[in-house]
């Protein structure tokens, strides 16, 4: 495989992704911010996927087709897809999950794309396609050096819908809290969704700038699905990787547990991050989820090759300040990133410890499916890395329908009235950029 690189002049990432889009439509279109060589510096686009593939249903469905056997049939290119998280009925069937109306796995192979460097303000366009390479140079050099991305945006007419009150949601916390206390669990994360539906036809692009105006995140992603996923797409402001696996077997994650707000006061604001970087019960939680990726990435990296180079430190993104870890290994040679994948999902850091324990408690007190929440953007290079994040602080939408989700991890400490208060203020950026 030889890969085409070339060198173009220089556009704003938004006024090539609008003219795209006029081209070609927003189906099969991804915008991904960040590639993990810098977080939050580069930008990948595409548009008019070569090939794709689509799961949906859950084991046992008429049709339905085990995803994580489809990733493993991919042959070489540049792919970049979702996986959600009833994905998991591929991996325990023996759990409750729930179908979802979003496509289970949706990825799609890109050829060429196009880099944007924001810090040295370069665009590459790489490919392999010598005929799709020249004509997708040929357009961006038709895009003209004054176009501006700059326009009003549409009345979105949305409504939000809460499908669990705040009663609801700290009963769901005091629940949990019982059956920490009964050793039934350790820590779980309760979720909580968000609908509404478009009155006009704003586009995904329209959308996702809203979102990342408002939310900017170094592994965010928009996502529009085309074929079998058509009228299906993901917007994500995620700041947490999942999996990252280097074409050399090296593995990193990086698990967020621990969440205050951010302050226009910068007194006020370092008073937040201060709290957060002392709470003994933030602090637990953390280490908690890191255990529980460490035994996750033992199931598939050499013995001893599992480390944790950093534990609980503070993150701060434009309206969270977070705790993050990274732990790392490498995989046995024998295995691949999809077998990573599958053997660490769903991701600890949305579901609790133990894993399937959580995961059966949170069925019992979750009234909505998450569908591609909780689950994760896949992207796989085309030198062999592979990169995911988390998919929290995302929208979802299927045609006029929109769903939002967030949610918190709750402990045997954990406040009901505080974890309320930590849910309104993660959905608040993202309702705030939608209205």
């Amino acid at each position: 495989m030889t890969l085409l690189r070339r060198r173009l002049a220089w556009l704003e990432p938004a006024v090539v992704a609008e003219h795209l889009a006029t081209l070609h439509g927003e189906d099969g279109l991804i915008w991904l911010d960040g590639d993990g060589s810098e977080l939050g510096r580069h930008i990948t686009l595409a548009v008019d996927p070569l090939e794709q593939h689509c799961c949906r249903g859950l084991p046992g469905d008429p049709g339905a087709t085990n995803p994580f056997t489809t990733l493993r049939q991919l042959n070489d290119g540049h792919w970049t897809g979702w996986l959600s998280y009833d994905a998991a009925a591929w991996t325990e069937p023996g759990n409750p999950w729930r179908r979802d109306v979003m496509a289970t796995l949706w990825i799609a192979r890109h050829d060429p794309v196009l880099r944007f460097d924001l810090k040295a303000r370069e665009i590459h366009l790489e490919g392999i396609d010598p005929i799709r390479h020249a004509a997708m140079a040929s357009t961006l050099e038709n895009i003209g050096p004054s176009q501006s991305s700059a326009r009003a945006w549409q009345k979105l007419g949305c409504s939000w819908q809460r499908h669990s009150d705040r009663s609801t949601y700290k009963a769901g916390v005091s629940r949990i809290r019982e059956l920490i206390a009964s050793g039934d669990l350790f820590q779980a994360n309760l979720t909580s969704c968000a609908t509404s539906t478009l009155d006009n036809n704003v586009s995904n692009l329209e959308l996702y700038r809203r979102l990342r105006h408002q939310c900017p995140a170094p592994f965010s992603g928009l996502l529009v699905g085309s074929g079998a996923a058509a009228g299906e797409a993901v917007l994500s402001t995620s700041p947490e990787r999942f999996l990252q696996v280097e074409a050399s077997g090296a593995v990193e994650t990086r698990p967020i547990k621990g969440t205050r707000p951010r302050h226009a006061d910068p007194c006020i604001d370092d008073d937040l991050a201060a709290d957060l970087v002392c709470s003994a019960k933030d602090r637990a939680e953390n280490v908690m989820i890191v255990d529980l990726l460490r035994n996750d990435l033992g199931r598939v990296c050499r013995p001893g090759s599992v480390q944790v180079p950093d534990l609980v430190r503070l993150e701060s993104y434009a309206r969270v300040h977070h705790l993050t870890s990274v732990v790392t290994g490498q995989l046995r040679p024998d295995a691949t990133w999809v077998d990573l994948l599958e053997a660490s999902w769903p991701g600890g850091s949305i579901t609790g410890a133990p894993k399937l324990r959580a995961c059966q408690r949170l069925h019992e007190l979750e009234d909505q499916g998450r569908g591609p929440y909780c689950g994760s953007l896949l992207h796989l290079d085309w030198n062999g890395r592979f990169d995911s994040n988390i998919l929290i602080r995302t929208l979802l939408r299927k045609d006029a329908e929109l769903r939002l989700h967030a949610g918190c991890g709750i402990v045997a400490d954990s406040d009901p009235e505080t974890e309320a208060d930590e849910l309104d203020w993660k959905l608040l950026p993202l309702l705030e950029a939608l209205r």
